[in-house]
């Protein structure tokens, strides 16, 4: 229950939905109990003779009391006020009651189902923004390990797990308990007798139901894994369609779907039989245990000195036919809460991630870039192994310094530790002076743009994907941002221009196009700082001649960190930097390199054919 404790800590105050829920649950119950109890004078009316003793008893009103005596005592004296006067009207008062208890019973119903859906709603509501916070918190090296599928099935499928699980155990924690507990009142009301020797044959089938449904909580687990590996297969096949077709790969692709549906399905059907097989049994248990009180009900009936007459056997087995519905409920109610509890437990997996990036209390805000940016003895690494050892580098105001080296040799990891996407392992990287881990992360990015290899563009108009993150942004500025990345004359000739959707990660668009929309992303952004990843690598010529032009436009009179290996594009750098191994190997300008009969540099503008 731990797991739920914290779950449920997401839909505070409990209080403003639980006193109502619980108030209109025990008036359900009640009145359901009601009900039912109103068969036995309605057979005493319909089959007994008016008997002496208790035409007597009934023939004045009692004197007021606050009992169930009482109430109980007004309602006979009532009945057989109107038998002995006119037998009809004493029928449709009875009826009328029946109608009336039945009406209230639902009403109440309804009204504690409204106050836990509220509670229900609220829960996933609060849950799915605390989880997708979360997530959005987390620092980039955990996504590279997690599957995105298993991620997105948190978000979905366990949050809807845990509102199914929720409603559920408030179910058995109010809800069924409170009817039973009428129910059973009304019982031992009746035959206190019969009551017992019911309670006696009932925990026999428990248990069995009990040992069922611990069972089911691994099933779930694994169910909720695959289904999440389900979900990354499907992404990585849309995403890598052409790829999938162009490698004669599609048989492969559906066989390893097939595998782990297979997988799915097999987990699925476990879980399943294990959860259908505990409602099944505990149906089939009631029934039995209906048999034994018809016979030994029936003796006390048949005994003349029970006390228990046959209108009363009848309304006790009316009765308990209902204890069977919130029995076989909560057991329902228990193999749910077994399921959301692995939902939870993985939602609570997210939750608990430390946030390994994160503000300083006392960090500050970098209001303007004003001197320079310094990678001072920084060492990092994903795990155990070092990516970069030892760099000292520092990009003055103003100027472009240009990343080289062969992939994985670090460039990226450099990029990314200056806007503290991760942090140094050894080592500082200072902005004016100060320590990126003493700014507030939110100033420091604030002041730079990215353009990278990887384009991302979101299944949104034109217009928003160039003004991401501004909701006030003037059509003026976007079109001039535009108008800069070279990106105004196609965006025209698009079906609504600016208004234009442009597809899941800006399918309906061209390489370059779509390149050119990132770049004029950054140009509205007018950053201090400019990040450029490999921005041109994957065009074709005609593309790249209008990307770089949009480039240079955006450089212009901003501090440039450039990564490429298309030398081309970093002949003016004021700085290009070797890197091998993790390590500055040569730096230096193009005409310093190129000097330098052994250079690694130089080699490389050969091979290149740069001059």
């Amino acid at each position: 229950m731990k797991t739920y404790r914290r779950l449920f800590a997401y839909a505070r105050p409990l209080g403003k939905f639980i006193l109502p829920f619980s108030i209109f649950t025990l008036g359900a119950a009640f009145f359901s109990v009601f009900q039912f109890a109103l068969i036995i004078p309605l057979l005493n009316f319909l089959f007994n003779p008016v008997d002496a003793v208790d035409a007597a008893k009934y023939a004045t009103a009692p004197d007021f009391a606050l009992s169930a005596g009482f109430f109980k005592d007004y309602f006979y004296y009532l009945i057989y006020d109107f038998k002995l006067h006119n037998p009809a009207h004493a029928l449709y008062f009875l009826a009328a009651t029946i109608v009336l208890s039945v009406i209230f019973t639902n009403v109440c119903r309804y009204m504690a189902q409204r106050c836990l859906i509220n509670t229900r709603t609220l829960l996933v509501k609060r849950l799915r923004e605390a989880l997708f916070e979360k997530v959005n918190r987390l620092h980039l090296g955990y996504f590279t390990k997690e599957h995105k599928g298993d991620l997105i099935s948190r978000l979905n499928t366990d949050v809807y797990g845990v509102e199914s699980a929720a409603s559920s155990s408030l179910e058995v924690l109010f809800k069924e308990p409170s009817l039973l507990i009428g129910y059973f009142i009304g019982l031992f009301a009746i035959s206190a007798k019969l009551t017992i020797f019911t309670l006696i044959i009932i925990p026999i089938s428990a248990f069995a139901i009990a040992a069922i449904t611990k069972k089911l909580k691994k099933e779930a687990k694994d169910v909720q894994a695959s289904a999440g590996r389900l979900l990354t297969m499907i992404d990585e096949t849309l995403m890598g369609m052409r790829i999938i077709r162009s490698f004669n790969a599609t048989n492969f692709i559906i066989k390893r779907f097939a595998r782990e549906n297979d997988f799915y399905r097999k987990a699925s059907l476990a879980s399943f039989r294990k959860r259908e097989l505990a409602p099944s049994f505990s149906e089939a248990a009631g029934v039995m245990v209906v048999a034994c009180i018809l016979v030994y009900g029936g003796g006390l009936v048949l005994s003349a000195n029970s006390g228990l007459q046959a209108s009363s056997f009848i309304a006790f087995i009316a009765i308990f036919s209902q204890v069977i519905r919130p029995a076989k409920a909560i057991v329902v109610a228990l193999s749910n809460i077994q399921l959301g509890q692995a939902s939870g437990e993985r939602i609570l997996e997210i939750l608990d991630k430390p946030v390994e990036i994160a503000d300083k209390p006392d960090a500050v805000e970098l209001k303007r870039f004003k001197d320079s940016i310094v990678l001072k003895d920084v060492s990092f690494g994903y795990t155990e192994k070092q990516v970069l050892k030892n760099i000292d580098l520092v990009i003055e105001k103003g100027k472009t310094v240009a990343l080289v080296g062969p992939s994985g040799v670090g460039k990226s990891t450099i990029a990314d530790l200056i806007p503290r996407f991760y942090d140094v392992t050894g080592g500082e990287v200072l902005v004016d002076g100060i320590n990126v881990k003493d700014y507030k992360m939110e100033s420091l990015r604030s002041h730079m743009s990215f353009v990278t290899q990887e384009i991302i563009l979101f299944n949104d108009t034109i217009f928003n994907n160039i003004a991401l993150g501004m909701p006030g942004a003037s059509m003026e500025d976007v079109i001039h941002a535009a108008k800069v990345a070279n990106a105004h004359d196609f965006i025209m000739e698009t079906e609504d221009g600016y208004n234009t959707t442009i597809g899941d990660r800006g399918i309906r668009l061209s390489g370059g196009q779509r390149q050119r929309l990132s770049i004029a992303r950054a140009v509205f952004k007018n950053p201090s700082i400019l990040i450029l990843d490999e921005a041109t690598s994957a065009l074709d010529t005609e593309s790249e001649r209008l990307v770089q032009d949009a480039l240079n436009n955006l450089m212009k009179g901003r501090t440039t960190l450039v990564i490429a290996h298309r030398l081309s594009t970093i002949i003016e750098a004021d700085e290009i930097i070797i890197l091998q191994d993790g390590q500055i190997v040569e730096r230096g300008n193009h005409y310093d390199l190129i000097e330098i009969e052994e250079s690694v540099y130089r080699r490389l503008t050969q091979l290149q054919k740069i001059a």
